[in-house]
Formats: structure tokens, C-alpha cells, sequence
């Protein structure tokens, strides 16, 4: 059991002696006087309750106990000052920033919350999102120009060399505008096909899904397609038509909610997928990117919680 008497400074005396060889010289490294050293090392082993040093012709020497206490002193010494350095990079204002890639899936709800709780931290390393096709953002991962991506994971041969953390899972929607003429009805994939519909392109990460579900449904690609990542856009064009657009939830989430969009009754489930956070395997995020991970995390589950 630690003991709530060991301090600080009987790690450094001890330490310092036993790199110094000197009792004269630890006092000198430390700024203290020898008998304060003579003191913390007494202390010290009276802690243990074992001698760490022994003398032979006047020089402090280790004892078997002191070479074993030694290795660990100086790990939590070097732990600590690591932890100082990491603390002090974060909350500078010259810290760099931590590097975000979001997909559309987290850019309405996850991201924004967690953004908004790392910013109550008040670190000094500022959040730069990006947003832009899956391809690209994976891309910039893999070149080192982004920290993490988050959103819908990538199909698996596109995660080489990458590891993906799983937040949440969510389903991919028809959405229509309020009072659609297909509203309130149980409908197939098929009900779609005489309607404009929107679809992000090939490369997207959802695409794949949405193409799985006509071809379970034994239907072709529907006619009247319009292929877009512009959320903007496609929320403008379903409000002002009969236009129907295929998107992950969460996009769409908070329009559904306040009844300025409306969902298809169609069967998606078997479009459920994860949504998360990638990173480059092996990477150590830097400090500030910790917190914001932790922030990610702490927002998908009270989202999985409803």
C-alpha cells in the first residue's frame, strides 16, 4: 500500500544521491543542505522499512533494496515530468491544433457537443475540423494531415493501417419533407423509383449500404438520381420538392425531431452501421486530442442511452 507519508522530495533526494554517489553533491543539485538530504533518506527508508544505502569509505553506496527501488523512482519521476510537459503542450496557446476529418453523420450532433465540451477545458490547442468525401479524409489520416476522422466506418478494405473505435450505431433514412405525399405510408424501396432521389456518389461511405438495399430489394439503381455530399443543398431541394433523400440518420436527426422533415416508413435495418472514430494504428494521440476523444466518447453514450 502506497504511504501517505512518501513526499515528492524523498523520490528526488534518493534519486539524486544515488546518481550523484554523494551526499555533498545531492545537496548541491537539490539546493538543500546535507542533513536535509540525511533526513528524506532516513525518511524514506523508515517508509520501506529497508536500508537503500549503505556506506563504504564514506561513499553512499545502494543496497540491494535501494537498486530495486531505484528502477521504479526513476520511472515515476520521469512519468511525472512527462505528464507536467503533456499537461503544459495542452493549455498552451502555441499548442497545435487537434485535426478533425468529419463526415456528415456527426457534423449535426455528436461533433458539435463533444467540440463544445473540449472547448470548456480551455486548452490552448484549437480544434480544425474538415469535412469533405470519405476518400479524402481517410487520405489526409493516413498522410498525417489529420489527428482522427469520425463518422460511419469505411468499408474494410479501405481501413488498412487504420483501427476504428466504435461509438454508436445508426440507420440510413428516406427523408422527405413535411407533408410528402408518401408520408405515413408503409412503403417498399420500390415506392421510391418515380420520385427524384438523392444519393451521395460512389466513394461515399454510406453508398455501398443504400446500393445493398435496392439489390436485396431486386431493383436497378432508381432513374432519377441526383448525387450529392452538399448537405446544404440537399436539404433545400427535398423542403422545395417531392425529391427523397437517402442519408444517415444522424444528418438529419434534429429536422425529424422538430417536424421540418419527415421519414419514409421503409425497412432499413439491415443499413445499420457503426459510426466512430479512426485513427492511424499505433498512434499516440497528443494530450489535447486525448480530451477531445474522451469528450467523443462520453456524447455517444448518452446517445446510445436515447
Amino acid at each position: 500500500m502506497l504511504s501517505s507519508a512518501l513526499r515528492l522530495r524523498h523520490l528526488r533526494t534518493f534519486v539524486a544521491v544515488a546518481r550523484q554517489g554523494s551526499v555533498g553533491r545531492a545537496a548541491d543539485e537539490l539546493a538543500i543542505t546535507q542533513p536535509a538530504v540525511s533526513k528524506a533518506i532516513k525518511e524514506l527508508e523508515a517508509i520501506l522499512g529497508a536500508p537503500l544505502l549503505a556506506r563504504e569509505r564514506g561513499k553512499p553506496l545502494l543496497s540491494p533494496y535501494g537498486e530495486i527501488f531505484l528502477r521504479h523512482a526513476e520511472t515515476s519521476l520521469s512519468a511525472l515530468r512527462r505528464g507536467l510537459e503533456e499537461v503544459g503542450d495542452a493549455t498552451s496557446p502555441s499548442a497545435l491544433p487537434v485535426r478533425i476529418g468529419a463526415l456528415p453523420t456527426v457534423s449535426a450532433r455528436l461533433l458539435p457537443a463533444a467540440i463544445r465540451r473540449y472547448l470548456a477545458h480551455d486548452l490552448g490547442a484549437r480544434p480544425r475540423i474538415v469535412t469533405g468525401p470519405t476518400a479524402y479524409l481517410t487520405a489526409q489520416l493516413r498522410e498525417g494531415a489529420l489527428d482522427i476522422v469520425i463518422g460511419r466506418m469505411g468499408e474494410p478494405e479501405t481501413m488498412t493501417g487504420l483501427v476504428f473505435e466504435h461509438l454508436y450505431s445508426e440507420l440510413i433514412v428516406f427523408a422527405v419533407r413535411a407533408g410528402h405525399p408518401l408520408a405515413g405510408r408503409t412503403l417498399r424501396p420500390e415506392t421510391v423509383l418515380p420520385f427524384d432521389v438523392l444519393l451521395p456518389p460512389p466513394g461515399s461511405v454510406i453508398r455501398p449500404t443504400v446500393d445493398r438495399l435496392f439489390a436485396a430489394a431486386n431493383l436497378p439503381a432508381p432513374p432519377r438520381v441526383v448525387e450529392t455530399v452538399s448537405l446544404a443543398f440537399s436539404r433545400a431541394y427535398i423542403l422545395a420538392t417531392d425529391a427523397i433523400w437517402l442519408i444517415s440518420e444522424g444528418v438529419v436527426l434534429e429536422d425529424l425531431q422538430r417536424g421540418v422533415l419527415d421519414r419514409l416508413s421503409v425497412d432499413t435495418s439491415r443499413t445499420q452501421g457503426p459510426v466512430g472514430i479512426t485513427m492511424r494504428a499505433g498512434d499516440t494521440p497528443s494530450p489535447a486530442a486525448a480530451i477531445l476523444l474522451q469528450e467523443l466518447r462520453n456524447v455517444a453514450a448518452e446517445i446510445r442511452r436515447g
